[in-house]
């Protein structure tokens, strides 16, 4: 580590980067020469085995705690990590919560909790990070993990649809404002990831079968599948791609045979 140096001399803060597509993205990213901040919200303990595997493969990484839903907890965030590595580059907004949950039993409080992580977070995170990166000078790049649900429906995610959606048109906005700073924002839209969020619906083999066999792929996708997609948009080949958003799922969204 580092592998191509492509990021060598940059700083990137992923949120949500101790375990699942945040932890193969902050790896990835540290892989190919960016210093890393390792956002979690209170499993240090995840966070520091994901900067002690950069540290031990020769890359450079802290983990730093901050509820993304909480305002002063992110401008801490970014304050800690523009105090440690003087500059940022990169922003990864991965935090993000589903609690799978029937429409009729959903609460207000389980409501709002998924509102103020995905959607309000990226928000947070993004104008904290924005404001750096326009004050340096020397532009950077926004990128946030919406999902395919921004593009379908789910029946026990009719809380976290409405959140990824907003996450892609937010970039889609922030594309406007910031590209004359030389920032850029696009989303990446995973599909079906075998992460944290959902392995206990998949230890039943049936479904993981039968959502498999709906992938043109035949298989549920890797965070590594998502990681290799955003190290590509915050490189430099993807100057000139602002306000996009690229779905990564193996074919998922459109097999409707």
């Amino acid at each position: 580590m580092p592998e191509t140096g492509r990021f060598t001399g940059k700083v990137a803060v992923v949120t949500g980067a101790s375990r699942g597509i945040g932890r193969a993205v902050a790896l990835r990213l540290a892989r190919d020469g960016a210093r890393v901040v390792v956002n979690h919200p209170d499993e240090a303990t995840f966070a520091e085995q994901v900067v002690q595997a950069i540290r031990d493969n020769g890359g450079d990484a802290i983990a730093i705690s901050a509820d993304v839903s909480n305002a002063a907890q992110v401008h801490a965030l970014f304050d800690e990590a523009l105090s440690y590595y003087q500059r940022l580059d990169i922003l990864v907004n991965n935090a993000g919560i589903c609690p799978f949950v029937d429409w009729f039993e959903m609460t207000e409080d389980i409501w709002r909790r998924v509102q103020d992580v995905n959607l309000n977070g990226t928000f947070f995170c993004s104008q904290e990070a924005s404001r750096i990166m326009r004050d340096q000078g020397q532009g950077g790049r926004i990128i946030s993990m919406s999902s395919i649900s921004a593009l379908v429906g789910g029946s026990f995610q009719t809380h976290y649809t409405p959140t990824k959606a907003g996450i892609r048109s937010l970039m889609q906005s922030l594309a406007i404002v910031l590209g004359p700073y030389g920032i850029t924002c696009n989303s990446v839209l995973p599909g079906s990831i075998l992460t944290d969020i959902n392995r206990a619906y998949y230890e039943n083999p049936d479904q993981l079968e039968k959502d498999s066999q709906r992938i043109p792929m035949g298989r549920l996708g890797k965070p590594d599948d998502i990681a290799g997609v955003v190290a590509f948009l915050a490189s430099d080949d993807a100057a000139y791609v602002n306000g996009a958003d690229i779905l990564v799922d193996g074919g998922l969204f459109v097999n409707l045979q």
